[in-house]
């Protein structure tokens, strides 16, 4: 197996500008362009310099693959999250444009090995930990190459690709990368967060993806989906709750401490309640500011609150809400019930009881959508309503899906001195390091 090359969805528009920093040529015409950029998506056509194209990829390549750059201007970072914002991003290798949706796709391609040094800066500090960023390489480099293999079956299946359920009692959808038919990841947080070379990687994080290049985490001969987020909330959750019902036994619900062994079924609701409004001794309940800036770049540091949480709606403000997401007109929202939850404790499946309609949502991500303008920090909450009051408060427990490695937990683990294969065989039990190139 050689190193692959890796396509990624950097930014969508209807017009993009660009620079190349260095010589880049267009294949299209075989002219070199260099500096500030313009291309335009426009009455079904790609115009670029004069040129005015049916739509096609056109491909910028460099001329020196290791000196030159390219910079776009005004890419989304945080798309649709509560610090959703713009920034100029700079990237090696080459550039793609393709027409999808009535917009432009700038696409990057690179070697795989380069895509995560900027991997491991974005999704976490270049500062951090050695043995974490060792083992956030192998299970960045696994997930990935498990995306492009899933990809490549879902294509060459004879069977339509299912993430959707829905009929007049409930609708049950996840979110996955699947819709990303012309590239084989995205760079936001919807597959893993990259960000090219604008921050740029020291040799600390160059150093721990060069102690494991090629290496994979595999099961049973096979890649792994090596998922993380980044707070579990004390609890793992399993695959087949957050995505397509396929279980995947390196991907299970253990707690997140010293004893992995789960000691509560938090699918029972009295020990989700429990669980949720006390604050268990595992190794992502930490507040030391030193571990959690290793994982949480500048704006997530703006979310402090992460492993317990609350959120509060008045009912006119909830009902709007989630008539809006929706679509649905359920009139004044009355209630939400747990109708089934995970092994974490996250809700599975939630029912929402209106004046006019009662009707039943999930997976996590669809809940988490649903009950906030972006997304809810997980779908581990439970509802208190004061006396008195028609407010809704939840009270949760943790940040994102919670499946596979807990960044905040392996932060702190490896801040106690464990090393990356611990760190991993902690979360992905039962798994395997391979060096496969």
């Amino acid at each position: 197996m050689q190193e692959p090359k890796i396509r990624i969805g950097i930014m969508y528009d209807k017009e993009i500008t660009f620079k190349l920093n260095g010589i880049y040529s267009l294949h299209k015409n075989g002219k070199n362009y260099t500096d500030t950029q313009v291309i335009k998506y426009l009455n079904g056509k790609i115009e670029f310099d004069g040129l005015i194209i049916e739509p096609e990829e056109l491909i910028f390549s460099p001329e020196n693959y290791e000196s030159n750059s390219f910079d776009l201007f005004d890419v989304t970072i945080g798309i649709k999250f509560h610090w959703e914002r713009k920034e100029n991003q700079s990237f090696k290798g080459s550039l793609h444009f393709l027409s999808e949706d009535d917009k432009l796709t700038a696409i990057n391609v690179l070697k795989l090995e380069d895509y995560l040094a900027s991997v491991i800066s974005s999704e976490m500090k270049a500062t951090s930990n050695i043995e974490l960023l060792k083992a956030h390489a192998v299970i960045s480099r696994s997930w990935l190459m498990a995306q492009v293999l899933k990809g490549e079956a879902i294509l060459a299946s004879d069977q339509a690709y299912q993430s959707i359920t829905e009929n007049s009692e409930e609708l049950i959808k996840w979110y996955d990368r699947e819709d990303h038919h012309n590239f084989d990841v995205c760079a936001d947080d919807h597959c893993q967060r990259y960000q090219g070379i604008t921050r740029q990687s020291n040799k600390t994080v160059l150093k721990a993806i060069e102690a494991t290049k090629g290496i994979l985490l595999t099961s049973d001969g096979k890649i792994c989906d090596a998922r993380f987020s980044k707070c579990c909330g004390g609890v793992s959750e399993t695959f087949e709750n957050v995505w397509e019902p396929k279980a995947h036994k390196y991907l299970q619900a253990i707690t997140d401490g010293e004893e992995s062994d789960l000691k509560l079924d938090l699918r029972n609701e009295t020990n989700a309640e429990s669980w949720i409004k006390n604050s268990p001794d595992v190794f992502c309940n930490s507040s030391d500011k030193a571990v959690l800036s290793q994982v949480l770049n500048d704006y997530d540091m703006e979310t402090p609150d992460f492993f317990r949480w609350e959120a509060r709606y008045t009912q006119d403000e909830l009902s709007e809400l989630v008539n809006r997401k929706t679509g649905k007109d359920f009139g004044r929202i009355l209630n939400l019930i747990p109708i089934e939850r995970g092994l974490s404790g996250r809700i599975i499946k939630l029912r929402i009881i209106g004046e006019k309609l009662s009707f039943v949502i999930g997976k996590e991500l669809e809940i988490r959508k649903t009950l906030s303008e972006s997304h809810l920090y997980s779908s581990n909450f439970i509802l208190e309503r004061e006396n008195k009051s028609t407010d809704f408060i939840l009270k949760g427990a943790g940040w994102g899906h919670g499946v596979g490695l807990c960044q905040i937990g392996a932060a702190v683990m490896g801040a106690k001195g464990y090393f990356h294969k611990e760190i991993l065989l902690h979360y992905f039990k039962g798994a395997q390091l391979e060096k496969k190139y």
